[in-house]
């Protein structure tokens, strides 16, 4: 018996946001399941974590923080 995987899709998906220069912003996103592999991107670039960017999961919510926002983290 073969069953199809249910395809993981936004419940909730990211807002954009606005953050004074120099702060840290936390973008999130709700996924219809649990633990699934969550990649940032920025244009084609996949983000990695670092001093700047910090990725978090848990259960459902992805969440993206960015340390000291710059204008080219539009």
């Amino acid at each position: 018996l073969c069953v199809p995987a249910v395809p993981v899709l936004f419940k909730q998906a990211l807002e954009n946001t606005d953050v004074e220069e120099g702060k840290s912003v936390s973008l999130r996103c709700e996924l219809t399941k649990a633990d699934a592999t969550v990649v940032w991107k920025k244009g084609g670039a996949t983000l990695q974590a670092s001093a700047k960017y910090e990725m978090k999961q848990k259960g459902t919510v992805a969440e993206l923080v960015i340390h000291n926002a710059e204008p080219e983290d539009a």
